[in-house]
């Protein structure tokens, strides 16, 4: 059992090790790159490029493929993902990641180098997913 996850927490560990390398685990960084008419940090442009570059080339091999190396089948978006819904959480996301200057990801990564302040965002994080789950009734 513990073998089938052995590709995922190598690539867990890639994504954290990337996010901290390109300074996304920064709270200041990413309010510096999100300040656009004031002291603008274009680092993480960098970094959102790599990962559009990396998703473009995905998306180009992906049709030659028959099916993914850790899957069964592809689990693709169409446009009938984009509801009401998905727009509200990503702007909420947006707003989070602003206000905060962390995300999911970057924040639990920050836990090792900012234990207390990455903390007090994990646990709101945490709290809010909890709040989604008990108002769609999935608690």
């Amino acid at each position: 059992m513990m073998g089938r996850q052995i590709p995922f927490i190598i690539a867990g560990v890639l994504f954290g090790a990337g996010l901290t390398l390109g300074g996304m685990t920064d709270p200041a960084r990413v309010r510096g790159f999100l300040d656009l008419f004031g002291d603008w940090d274009p680092t993480l442009a960098f970094v959102m490029g790599g990962a559009v570059l990396v998703m473009a080339i995905a998306w180009v091999i992906q049709p030659k493929l028959t099916q993914p190396l850790f899957a069964e089948s592809f689990s693709l978006p169409s446009r009938r993902d984009l509801t009401p819904k998905l727009i509200g959480g990503s702007a909420l996301f947006g707003i989070g990641w602003g206000v905060a200057g962390l995300c999911p990801g970057p924040g639990i990564a920050a836990l090792v180098i900012e234990p207390f302040s990455a903390a007090i965002f994990v646990v709101f994080m945490l709290m809010g997913m909890f709040m989604v789950r008990l108002t769609e009734g999935n608690a």
